[in-house]
């Protein structure tokens, strides 16, 4: 999906795993208003695409998102900016299948906004991290300072907040921002290997846990529902008993 001036979100999808590119190499690849505007509309498409069972997000080349791009954002007097990041935000997060995000070089601003509203975070060695709205003067969304606090903690979210600091990998990985952080070359090998056991397991577990482990606790009958009308745990059962892949079949 193109947007304006060179740059594009790319997506491919292979083996159930799709994968979304950031792609805006003049500015290290920082979202313009047009790639926020089309995120959503691209999750919406992949959400509702049972041959999708994962979703990674990375950058093009050596930098998975160096922010957002401040020039095209200002041009438009009756759009807000910030709405714009949030919107697109909160649709990775509602995303219904896991999302991951595979990170090499600069992961700051609104990239540091998209990596924490997926679900896992492996990141290649030498990474930068950073949450910069403190150098600009701008009040971080509530939505995204809650996501924050959420996955690293109040101190390290005060922490990245209030310096506007900038992170090596493995200061994020004992923050908690990362799941995995890999030596240089590995990143693409390993977030391969990892995507297709997500993809081989049960949609109907991960669809459930996605809801418990972000805080949705209302909806315990319907999961029930779900898993009493699916045929995935007597699948999974007998796959196990006959020491074979099992076969699921539930989606979202």
């Amino acid at each position: 999906m193109n947007a304006a001036g060179g740059s594009t979100l790319l997506h491919t999808l292979a083996d159930g795993v799709a994968t979304v590119v950031i792609s805006h190499p003049a500015k290290r690849n920082a979202m313009t208003a047009a790639m926020w505007r089309a995120l959503p509309e691209l999750l919406a498409g992949m959400a509702d695409d049972p041959a999708v069972r994962v979703l990674v997000l990375t950058g093009a080349g050596a930098t998975f998102c160096a922010g957002a791009d401040i020039s095209s954002l200002t041009g438009n007097e009756n759009e807000d900016p910030r709405a714009l990041a949030v919107t697109a935000e909160e649709a990775l997060a509602a995303f219904p299948k896991p999302t991951l995000a595979a990170i090499r070089g600069f992961c700051v601003g609104g990239g540091s906004q998209l990596a924490a509203a997926c679900d896992l975070r492996f990141a290649e060695e030498g990474s930068s991290f950073g949450v910069t709205p403190a150098k600009l003067g701008i009040v971080y969304p509530a939505s995204s300072t809650r996501r924050l606090a959420a996955l690293v903690g109040p101190a390290w979210a005060k922490y990245l907040l209030f310096s506007a600091e900038l992170i090596g990998a493995e200061q994020a990985l004992r923050a908690g921002f990362l799941n995995e952080l890999l030596p240089a070359g590995q990143l693409d090998k390993r977030v391969a290997e990892f995507t297709r056991i997500l993809a081989a397991r049960s949609q109907l577990t991960q669809a459930a846990a996605k809801e418990f482990a972000d805080g949705r606790t209302d909806r315990d009958g319907y999961w029930e529902d779900q898993a009493a009308d699916s045929d995935d745990t007597a699948e999974g059962v007998a796959a196990f008993l006959e020491r074979r892949p099992p076969a699921f079949t539930w989606t979202p």
